[in-house]
């Protein structure tokens, strides 16, 4: 049953009621105010310099249209992804998650499209059962890698446990094995490092010690520091396209120095990019960007700043692993997007602007993220289908069956009807 007309207008005054104590305008205006004075740079609660712009504070615009059809420096790009099946729990008290890591080229390359790195993860906390750690072994025909391991055992978040190590060690591997094809420039599907894992240290005493002692999750760390290292040598860049940034790191500082309202970094942004007319309406004819940033708030400073120290001899100068960034905001559908890559690459300001330019013209051309990158996403995304497949599959070889709830019935009945 929906909600009545009468429940409706109700909750619109309570609503109402909540925006008269806030004023929207204000915001705009401590936006302005966070950018001009507190980002050139920003400091953390110790006086360090957290946020470093590259090349100055500066606000920037481009034609939808012209820069579209702006010829690039990177004849051929390749993006990469990894998909899964979501982690899934057995009667049997095991906790799984599959993923799978495809690589995309543009122009298209149909070998490299169906190479596959697949990773199982496994929990269990049955003492019975002695730990696991599988080899990696081929499949079709050549094309597919596939290896299943056991993951260390905790007393809770499991099911983020199977998930982060799946999905890391699948895409790590897959860009490692297939670094060597790209030619021009590499874009990520995601940050350049495993934010998911680097976020354990935040999260939980009990995930905090997992990255500190066991040696799965700093190796799946350490094979993203090896694929910078890989692509410097190779002087080919390599970027990072965030779609979907959750980060508040920033807002976090700026909302101890001035209240900051936003809910995440974001919505700040968001607030400093977007145009609006003399009506207040959006103006869409043109992307907003930033310049680029050098980072160490939050978990990008992770790897540099000596907290998590992982096993790997460092061949690039220390600030080389730095990730740098710079924001883009696409008003046709309102969205923010992140694109990363490591200071080796960024502190060239002629390769900056190039891949500056061509960022923004894969956004503007395809009103979202550039093309390899939907491509690998293509590729590596498990479909609903595929995953009620394997799941079954999974459960005949366990000789078990996944353990539900009524959550599963209310929203398998609502996919159904849809």
């Amino acid at each position: 049953m929906t909600l009545d007309p009468v429940h409706v207008d109700g909750i619109a005054q309570l609503a109402g009621r909540v925006s008269e104590d806030v004023a929207d305008s204000d915001h705009g205006e401590v936006a302005d105010r966070a950018w001009a004075e507190f980002l050139d740079p920003l400091y953390d609660d110790t006086g360090s310099v957290v946020l470093d712009p590259l090349d100055g504070i500066e606000r920037q615009k481009v034609p939808v249209d012209d820069i579209a059809l702006t010829d690039t420096a990177f004849d051929t790009q390749h993006g990469l992804d990894a998909g899964t099946i979501n982690p899934t729990t057995f009667k049997n008290g095991l906790v799984l998650d599959v993923s799978q890591a495809a690589m995309a080229a543009v122009p298209s390359d149909v070998e490299l499209h169906r190479g596959r790195t697949i990773v199982m993860t496994v929990h269990t906390n049955d003492p019975s059962i002695s730990t696991y750690d599988d080899e990696w072994h081929g499949g079709d025909s050549g094309f597919a890698r596939r290896r299943m391991l056991q993951v260390p055992r905790v007393d809770q978040y499991e099911q983020t446990v199977v998930h982060a190590l799946a999905l890391y060690l699948a895409e790590s591997e897959h860009a490692l094995k297939q670094a060597e094809v790209v030619e021009d420039l590499l874009v990520l599907d995601g940050p350049i490092y495993p934010t998911g894992l680097l976020k354990w240290r935040e999260r939980n005493p009990e995930l905090r010690r997992l990255l500190a002692d066991e040696d799965m999750p700093r190796d799946v760390i350490c094979n993203y520091v090896e694929l910078v290292e890989t692509f410097v040598e190779r002087d080919v860049p390599m970027v990072g396209f965030v779609k979907n940034s959750a980060s508040k790191a920033i807002t976090r500082i700026l909302r101890k120095k001035l209240g900051a309202p936003w809910v995440d970094d974001d919505a700040f942004f968001r607030r400093v990019l977007e145009r609006l007319d003399d009506h207040g309406d959006p103006k869409t004819d043109h992307l907003t960007f930033t310049n680029w940033f050098r980072s160490r708030v939050g978990t990008d400073g992770m790897l540099c700043d000596g907290s998590l120290d992982i096993d790997h001899d460092r061949t690039l100068d220390e600030e080389a692993y730095e990730v740098t960034f710079f924001v883009v905001y696409d008003p046709r559908d309102d969205l923010v997007y992140r694109v990363e890559a490591p200071y080796a690459f960024t502190r060239d300001e002629e390769l900056r602007a190039q891949l500056t330019t061509h960022l923004l013209s894969e956004v503007a051309g395809e009103r979202g993220p550039p093309l390899p990158v939907g491509k690998a996403d293509e590729l590596a995304r498990i479909d609903r289908q595929g995953k009620q497949t394997l799941r079954r599959r999974i459960e005949r070889e366990f000789d078990t069956s996944q353990q539900r709830s009524y959550n599963d019935k209310r929203w398998n009945a609502v996919e159904e009807l849809l």
